[in-house]
């Protein structure tokens, strides 16, 4: 049993196929910049911008996640400030 029930816990396998689309994904991209009929300076500066957009999508992830957690912790508050005027104006009766 979870001893946090709000929290959410993912699977080995989904953290497993994560992991292995994410690894895939980078080294095709590699692997077909390398294989592009280019001169060095043209593979280093796509190979920079997939640098770039990797590093820019993990940031872009974990503000969007900071956030959620942010509202979850706000409407917890709030859901628990809302029981304990329930239960205050239930005592007074």
């Amino acid at each position: 049993m979870n001893e946090h029930p709000t929290l959410r816990n993912d699977t080995p396998a989904w953290i497993f196929q994560v992991w292995a689309a994410f690894i895939a994904a980078l080294l095709l991209i590699g692997w077909g910049i390398l294989n592009l009929p280019l001169d060095d300076w043209s593979r280093a500066y796509l190979l920079m911008g997939i640098l770039f957009l990797v590093s820019s999508s993990f940031t872009l992830a974990k503000t969007l996640r900071d956030g959620q957690e942010t509202r979850r912790l706000v409407n917890r508050v709030n859901e628990i400030k809302t029981e304990k005027l329930i239960v205050d104006s239930e005592m007074k009766r």
